[in-house]
């Protein structure tokens, strides 16, 4: 399937440490990653090695609304999702590279997902090659867009970061912003010497255990999701599904930007392990109290500058009140391709009760 038929389907719109990997450090061919393991949890599970990553460069769009990080590391294997089907995308023969960019609010570091991220590749006024990349999960990176893409000769490259613009709704002090397209360029020196002695550790005594690679230090900030004790307004409830974790909230009312009125209900979905932000799915929700629906309807993606990415809904004229159930659908799981260790969770994700 092409980059652009995928991302068209979906229907959503320095040199980085590792820290707490323990294993073997070496220099690695591209092609002798570990196979991936036969019995893997439908969950998230530490993978058979993990990779270093050099940082190629950033810069800011013209207008400062936008900031992008572009970063580098092996070619990887990795997983689409479409729909509810999973398909994976093996290296290729020509593959030097993959690519992850990030791009943010440079005033408050927020991580942009549902952004739409392109990348052209230029060297010596060529084009080398250019594509839109997919949005992706990873355990060092978390939310971030990716692809591998062929170099071929060791030189400098100039890419072009193009973002198209924040689908999800926005509230609060993001209202009419990230509506534009915007692009910049990063300077990129590639040489296969340098890249190939980026840390590679085979983790065989981990692979497949209930755990995730610890979250790496870089200049781009990670898509992580508010502490529940940095949650505002009250939190009611946790559940889980999918082995994503769903915490709710509430808001006295609304933040601007959201259509309604009455209280504001709010799930902020996060990985189990480093509270990475789990975007782009649907979900569903239906408010009960003694045996009867009060309320029943979407909980629309939405970026907040203190809520994060979350799923909220209006309630109207419905209050909460303490031992009311909440149950959670999520008819689309979350469409982001997926590195190592996230392919088997965030999927298969029935319906959760929580009792607030």
């Amino acid at each position: 399937m092409k980059r652009r038929d995928y991302l068209a389907g979906l229907g959503l719109a320095g040199v980085g440490g590792l820290a707490g990997c323990a294993g073997l450090v070496e220099t690695r061919s591209v092609a002798a990653a570990p196979p991936v393991l036969e019995d893997r949890p439908d969950a998230v599970y530490f993978p058979t090695h993990v990779e270093g990553m050099g940082m190629a460069g950033s810069a800011e769009s013209g207008d400062g609304e936008y900031a992008f990080g572009l970063m580098y590391s092996y070619p990887h294997r990795f997983w689409n999702v479409n729909g509810g089907a999973v398909s994976r995308t093996d290296i290729e023969d020509g593959d030097d590279v993959h690519l992850m960019a990030t791009v943010w609010d440079p005033e408050t570091r927020t991580v942009l997902p549902e952004a739409g991220l392109s990348l052209e590749i230029a060297r010596g006024g060529e084009l080398v090659s250019q594509e839109v990349i997919y949005p992706m999960l990873s355990q060092p990176m978390g939310f971030h867009y990716g692809a591998n893409f062929g170099l071929g000769d060791d030189g400098s490259y100039t890419v072009t970061v193009s973002v198209g613009g924040v689908s999800t709704r926005r509230t609060g002090s993001f209202v009419d912003r990230f509506d534009e397209p915007a692009s910049a360029d990063v300077a990129f020196d590639y040489s296969r010497s340098t890249r190939d002695g980026l840390r590679f550790e085979n983790t065989p005594d981990r692979a497949g255990s209930a755990a995730a690679v610890e979250p790496m230090e870089m200049m781009a900030p990670n898509a992580v999701a508010p502490a529940e004790t940095d949650l505002p307004g009250d939190v009611l409830g946790t559940g889980s599904t999918g082995d994503a974790v769903l915490v709710v909230g509430r808001l006295e009312a609304p933040p601007e930007g959201v259509d309604g009125e009455g209280p504001y209900l709010y799930v902020s979905a996060r990985t189990p392990y480093n509270r990475m932000v789990v975007p782009a799915m649907a979900v569903e929700g239906t408010l009960a109290r003694d045996d009867g629906a009060v309320f029943e309807g979407e909980f629309v993606r939405t970026l907040d500058p203190d809520l994060g990415y979350h799923y909220g809904a209006a309630l109207g004229g419905t209050a909460v009140e303490s031992g009311d159930s909440l149950t959670l659908r999520v008819p689309t799981p979350p469409q982001v391709a997926r590195h190592e260790g996230y392919e088997t969770a965030f999927l298969e994700m029935p319906p959760v009760e929580v009792t607030l």
